[in-house]
This record gives C-alpha cells, structure tokens and sequence, in this order.
C-alpha cells in the first residue's frame, strides 16, 4: 500500500527533521506531507529543503496560523487527489512515536478508522503532568458520554483512514477547529456507519517546544460536543 502521513505543524523546527526520518526510515511505503502554517521558526524552510532533497517530503506552505482542523483538511485533500491508499495523521512532537504507525496500517486491514489510543488496554500516558492527563480523560469521556462514542480515545490525532472514509464523511464541511475537529470527524464515522478500531500506544509528553493545548481550545472542544449532542440531523 501507497500510504501518506499527514503532519501539521507550527513552530515545530525542533522536532520535524527528525520525526520525517523516522518515519520514512520504516520498512512501508510511506510517503509524508508537512502542513505548516507559517512558522515564525522556520519551521517550513526545514520542510522545504528535505523536500527538494527527498521526492517523498512533500509541503504545504499556508500564509497564516490557520489550525489543526483545516490542516488536516488541507492533508486529506493532498492524499486524495494523488490516490494514496491510506492517509495517516500525527503530530509533529514525537508525542505519537513512528514506530507505532504500522500497528495503525495493520489494523486497517479489518477497519476503516484506527486510532492510536491511549486509554485501551496496553495504552498508556508517560512524561506528561498529572493535570494534563487528568483533562485528557475528563475530555474523553464527556465527549463519549453525550455523543455515544465507541471509541475511547476519541481526541487523538494519530490515526489511519481509509480514503472512502474521508470522502464519505466530508472533513471539509466539519465546523470544529483545534482538537474538537477530532472529536468531530470521530462523530462523523461512526454516525456513518464505518467500522472504527484502536491499537494501544505510548503517549509521550513532547520532547522540544510548548504545548498548544490552550484553554481556547477545551472551550472550543466543550462546544462541539454541545452542538454535535443537539443536532442530530443527517449528515
């Protein structure tokens, strides 16, 4: 399989040379595309020269801070146009190890969505404040309670689709920005119809860098789960 990892990124110079190598050091075919947003740290010059350097970097360059979601739109649309038979997200922080991405491809096989989870059995959280994981799983869980969500980790971002998957829920269309675009998309799934799996990881705090997790973003996540648990009309 043709396989293409999505990485959004922002100010993230750090960490991304060493995350693209990673990655394509494993024994797939994968191929990876770089969402950066302007970074002020340069963060897309790096993307750039690997790319020229190496035909499977590829970058997509946007004028502004433009957030989690439509970046993952923006990969989406990239993977699809160019017929990979799966497309794959992360983040750029080494918080999702590469050495977990073929348990994602595997687990493809039998489903349309995989997860990379932290709260199924063998799934777990290091380095990272107690306060953090805390907020984590109170997030899962309210999301999963209102929405009747299967899966338990439901504001993940690594993933495996299937490309049916993203052209039958339309990530395009999705209101959510930030991580509620995750609980988001997960709602569209499932709602759908498609078979949803996880595989257990390591979740690492980030090596490099502050978090982007802000209280904008909780406040952001709390109204999605709002709105999507009020409105059940068709998708």
């Amino acid at each position: 399989m043709r396989s293409l990892v999505v990485i959004p990124t922002y100010n993230e110079r750090e960490n991304i040379e060493a995350l693209v190598h990673a990655v394509l050091s494993l024994p797939l075919s994968l191929e990876v595309v770089v969402v950066d947003d302007n970074s002020p740290d340069g963060t897309g010059a790096i993307v750039a020269a690997m790319a020229a350097r190496d035909p499977r970097v590829h970058g997509i360059h946007r004028p502004a801070k433009l957030g989690l979601g439509t970046a993952h739109v923006a990969g989406f649309r990239f993977g699809l146009e160019r017929g990979y038979d799966r497309i794959l997200t992360m983040d750029a922080d080494f918080s999702h190890d590469p050495a977990a991405l073929p348990d994602l491809l595997r687990g493809s096989a039998e489903a349309d969505m995989v997860i990379g989870s932290r709260y199924v059995r063998g799934g777990r959280v290091v380095d990272s404040p107690w306060h953090r994981r805390l907020l984590s799983r109170g997030a899962n869980r309210f999301a999963r309670t209102m929405l009747g969500l299967a899966p338990r980790d439901v504001t993940a971002g690594f993933r495996c689709y299937r490309p049916e998957v993203l052209r039958a829920v339309r990530p395009e269309t999705i209101r959510a920005e930030g991580y509620a675009f995750l609980i988001e998309i997960t709602y569209r799934v499932q709602r759908a119809g498609f078979r949803i799996a996880e595989v257990p990881i390591t979740f690492r705090d980030r090596r490099r860098g502050r978090s982007k997790v802000s209280r904008r973003e909780i406040w952001r996540a709390w109204l999605t789960v709002m709105r999507l648990a009020l409105d059940r009309r068709p998708l």
